[in-house]
């Protein structure tokens, strides 16, 4: 009897088989920027309140040198995938640029090429940070109207090429809009700028597209907007409340520590028939660290299994660490993500219920207790041979491999 027939045998009534073919149809959305530490390739700057720590070797400076990493990447990684792209990271041809409002869908064609070769989808973002119009630290929330303006036709023209780029995939793309305003300290007014940011959004979303999910992300606070938010989780989840057709992103980072992003996922669903969500692991905050098999990871997993909602949690991922190799962190990330889904799934979620129905509290913690000792490496080794990816310990010296043959040739 193999490792996995004696798994079979201990997870007992869940049925194994059942949750390997259903993990291998829930798409992760997988971020471009962990690549080249969100530099894009139009500007080369980061700012509101993000920064990518560390400098290891063999960054990706341009679209092809991108474009293989994530391909090599995907090697490594089981399972359905999309990428998920910013608007920074347009494809001019040479001796061409454009301004960020006004991007057109040519300069993402690239991209969508590469998605049919990969087999995968796309996500997409504008980018409203990293440019000489972010004005004192305001974008859509500014007082200037010329500032604004331009982020609002940026936006208008994002949403624009998502609806391309879904036409051209035959898919939805979810586009989705975080903004970096803030204040370092405590403003007078804090209504005014949120007033501004709600009116800059009706304009925004005033065209429908058929080929779009619209969402907004919310954050608690980022680098220098440490006293206020105008875009705080509030403001965004009544919005989205009250605009039929737009969706509250949830990043599990963007919450107070104390905050459980998992207990949001049920709560939303009482009201939304999706929910956009990025995965990230802070550390003390938003710091943007690659996910791992851990507590957090998998509560949201549960979360999302247990109230079948596979198909109505959009799963993407946002982190940059430049401290490890770039492509090992997108592999490990994704993965850790990819075991949560796989733990969620082999739970014995009807039995976990009647128990709680029954409010014999005291089973349902010896019931989760039990199923942490069951045999889970097993199950995640078949499903990696079964999709024909390399197990825990083996894909790492392939990957090494690339850095010496590949990456450290960039300088």
């Amino acid at each position: 009897m193999t490792s996995y027939e004696k798994s079979i045998k201990a997870y007992g009534r869940v049925d194994v088989e059942k949750a390997l073919e259903t993990l291998a149809k829930i798409p992760i959305s997988i971020h471009c920027w962990q690549g080249d530490d969100v530099t894009g390739f139009d500007s080369g700057s980061v700012g509101g309140g993000i920064q990518a720590t560390g400098n290891y070797p063999g960054k990706a400076r341009n679209f092809e040198e991108l474009k293989a990493d994530f391909k090599e990447a995907c090697k490594y990684i089981p399972g359905k995938k999309r990428i998920n792209l910013h608007a920074s990271y347009a494809v001019f041809v040479k001796g061409e640029k454009v301004d960020r409002n006004k991007l057109e869908y040519k300069h993402f064609a690239p991209w969508v090429e590469f998605a049919k070769e990969m087999e995968i989808g796309i996500d997409f973002n504008p980018t409203l940070f990293g440019h000489p119009m972010v004005n004192d630290g305001l974008t859509l929330s500014s007082y200037n109207k010329e500032v604004r303006d331009f982020w609002i036709e940026h936006c208008k023209c994002s949403r624009k090429i998502a609806n391309e780029i879904g036409k051209n995939l035959n898919d939805n793309v979810l586009c989705n809009i975080w903004i970096p305003d803030g204040y370092k300290n405590i403003p007078a007014d804090r209504l005014s700028p949120r007033m501004m940011l709600k009116n800059s959004l009706d304009e925004i979303f005033e065209e429908k597209f058929s080929n779009v999910i619209d969402s907004v992300e919310s954050k608690v606070f980022g680098i220098g907007v440490e006293s206020y938010t105008v875009g705080s989780n509030e403001f965004y989840l009544a919005y989205a409340a009250s605009k039929p057709g737009v969706y509250n992103l949830l990043d599990n980072g963007h919450f107070h520590p104390t905050e459980s992003a998992a207990d949001k996922i049920p709560a939303l669903l009482c009201f939304f028939d999706k929910i956009p969500l990025h995965i990230t692991r802070p550390v003390r905050w938003d710091s943007d660290h690659v996910p791992l098999f851990d507590d957090e990871t998998r509560e949201i997993c549960k979360e999302i299994v247990r109230n079948n909602a596979i198909d109505k949690v959009l799963i993407g991922l946002d982190f940059f660490d430049a401290s490890i190799n770039r492509i090992a962190a997108w592999v490990l990330g994704t993965r850790s993500v990819q075991k949560s889904l796989l733990y969620a799934l082999l739970m014995p979620d009807k039995l976990l219920k009647n128990t709680q129905e029954s409010c014999n509290f005291t089973s349902i913690l010896e019931q989760m207790e039990t199923v942490k000792n069951l045999p889970f490496g097993a199950v995640w080794n078949e499903y990696c041979d079964r999709q024909g990816i390399l197990r825990e310990g083996e894909w790492i010296n392939a990957v090494y491999k690339y850095e010496q043959d590949v990456l450290n040739e960039r300088g």
